[in-house]
């Protein structure tokens, strides 16, 4: 998944998860975007800093995990013209909060990378063992499965896959 921050033209700033750059833009050509405040149809993306951190061998005794740390993704954009006021504190807690949880939960799971929809079918059909996996799956396929009844949910931030890991 790909988090996109997007802007319509009232200046409403909010984000999207997108499959993919061209499933935004086939879902911006089909009107199927709107801005959640105003209705709005006229959306494009926001200009994005990325949250890159340094790489593992570049930190100063401090390790950490894949996530970037919330206080770095949560700050202001600098361009006070497209963003809105900065997320309260509140905000900033519960989404370090629904990190821990994820990082948690993943310490358990195996990727599966792309075999991600493969798996969990056979999990739910008892062709294998189950187990807690992650992985990835295309849009499509998450529908598929959830119309098959095979329980799947998106993971709130996204992840990287093991060998893209310094």
């Amino acid at each position: 998944m790909i988090v996109f921050d997007l802007t319509c033209a009232n200046g409403h700033r909010f984000e999207g998860w997108f499959g993919s750059s061209d499933e935004f833009a086939t879902q911006k050509e089909s009107g199927m975007l709107d801005c959640p405040e105003c209705g709005s149809a006229e959306i494009v993306k926001a200009p994005m800093s990325p949250a890159v951190g340094k790489k593992g061998n570049q930190q100063s005794g401090k390790q950490s995990g894949p996530l970037v740390p919330v206080e770095e993704v949560a700050q202001p954009q600098a361009d006070k013209g497209l963003s809105n006021d900065p997320m309260p504190p509140e905000v900033t807690k519960a989404l370090g909060k629904l990190a821990e949880a994820q990082a948690k939960a993943l310490k358990n799971s195996t990727w599966v990378g792309k075999d991600f929809a493969e798996q969990s079918r056979a999990m739910h059909y008892g062709e294998r063992e189950h187990a807690s996996i992650h992985g990835e799956a295309s849009a499509q396929e998450a529908r598929d499965l959830l119309d098959e009844g095979v329980a799947v949910a998106p993971l709130p931030f996204p992840v990287a896959p093991p060998e893209k890991l310094n």
